[in-house]
C-alpha cells in the first residue's frame, strides 16, 4: 500500500500544479500508465485551458515535464507527461515570418527614421 502511496504522487503532483493554473480546474484529469518504459500521465483538461498550459512555444509545458522528471528520480522512476488534444479542437496555423529583405529593408527604414528625427 505505501509503494503505490508513493509511485501515485507523482500523479497527485501535476494534478494541483495544473489545477493551479487554469480556469476550469474541475475539468482536469489524468490518468496514469505504467510499462517497461516507465510512467506516461496523460492530462486532459479544458479546450480553453489549453494555452495555458501549453505556455509560450511550450514554455509551461516543458516546465511541467521537467518537474515530474524530478519527482520521478527522486523514486527511480522515468515519467513523462502527454497532453490529451480535446476532441474538435484545431492548432492555429502557424505564423509566417516576412521575408528577410522585407525585414531588413524594415529595419533600415526605422533606423532611417530614427536619424532624420535627431536631425530636427
Amino acid at each position: 500500500m505505501l509503494i503505490i502511496e508513493i509511485m501515485e504522487r507523482d500523479q497527485e503532483f501535476i494534478e494541483s500544479i495544473v489545477k493551479a493554473l487554469v480556469e476550469n480546474p474541475n475539468d482536469v484529469k489524468t490518468d496514469r500508465k505504467v510499462d517497461e518504459m516507465g510512467v506516461l500521465i496523460t492530462l486532459h483538461i479544458n479546450p480553453a485551458d489549453m494555452g495555458t498550459v501549453i505556455g509560450r512555444e511550450g514554455a509551461t509545458a516543458k516546465a511541467l515535464r521537467t518537474l515530474l522528471r524530478i519527482v520521478g528520480a527522486k523514486n527511480n522512476a522515468r515519467v513523462n507527461l502527454k497532453l490529451e488534444e480535446p476532441e474538435g479542437s484545431t492548432r492555429p496555423a502557424p505564423r509566417k515570418e516576412a521575408p528577410i529583405h522585407r525585414r531588413k529593408e524594415k529595419i533600415e527604414e526605422s533606423a532611417t527614421d530614427v536619424v532624420d528625427d535627431l536631425k530636427l
